[in-house]
């Protein structure tokens, strides 16, 4: 007779922790303020990130920017483009600032409208925090160059030559009815220029300042 089989312990199987997904999500702040979530594999690298979130803004100039993030020694570093994401970054969802790197020497060089409108939203919000601190005549200057991109030519049937139009934008860290009356005043010599022609102008003004 064959010889009954018996059912032997199996080997005892290690604990295997449990594996994080493929994906982790990655939480972008543009120069707007706007958020941008994107899904990404967790081996991506700085440069695939950044590609996406100039693809969803259709930003072709991309040497002039790049991807900022925190951690507990420093609340500003670059991240590094040619490596992966996970060797900076732990906590979920990745968290990163969209901002600009580098500045043309010439900004009339630039080819695409949505380059100049993003260094300008840089500037801005450097000029706003206090990072780029202005006297009163160049933010009056840079606030109308920024009137003139955003409503277009001075009307004075619609502004009844009241500064009141200008309330809901900020020029200034601390801005005054005085500092709102002076845009008002240049915004009204910028007749006829376009918004790519306002921030050009607006460009120009500001790299005086670096």
């Amino acid at each position: 007779m064959p010889e009954e089989k018996t059912d032997e312990p199996s080997p005892a199987k290690k604990a295997t922790p449990i594996a994080k997904g493929k994906t982790v999500l990655a939480r972008v702040t543009l120069l707007d303020g706007s958020l941008v979530d994107i899904n990404l594999d967790r081996k991506s690298k700085g440069e695939d990130l950044l590609e996406k979130i100039c693809d969803h803004i259709n930003l072709l100039e991309r040497d002039y920017f790049g991807l900022t993030y925190e951690d507990r020694h420093d609340p500003r570093n670059w991240l590094e483009l040619d490596k992966r994401i996970g060797k900076f970054v732990k906590n979920e969802p990745w968290k990163f600032n969209f901002e600009v790197k580098f500045y043309p020497p010439d900004p009339a060089q630039l080819q695409e409208d949505i380059t100049r409108y993003q260094l300008c939203l840089q500037i801005r919000n450097d000029i706003l925090s206090g990072k780029l601190p202005c006297s009163f005549v160049t933010y009056a200057l840079l606030g109308s160059y920024l009137v003139q991109s955003e409503l277009g030519d001075y009307d004075p049937e619609d502004n009844k030559n009241s500064s009141d139009y200008l309330k809901e934008f900020r020029f200034a860290p601390n801005q005054s009815a005085e500092l709102e009356e002076k845009v008002m005043e240049l915004h009204r010599t910028h007749k006829g220029q376009t918004p790519a022609e306002a921030e050009l102008h607006y460009l120009e003004n500001a790299k005086k300042l670096a």
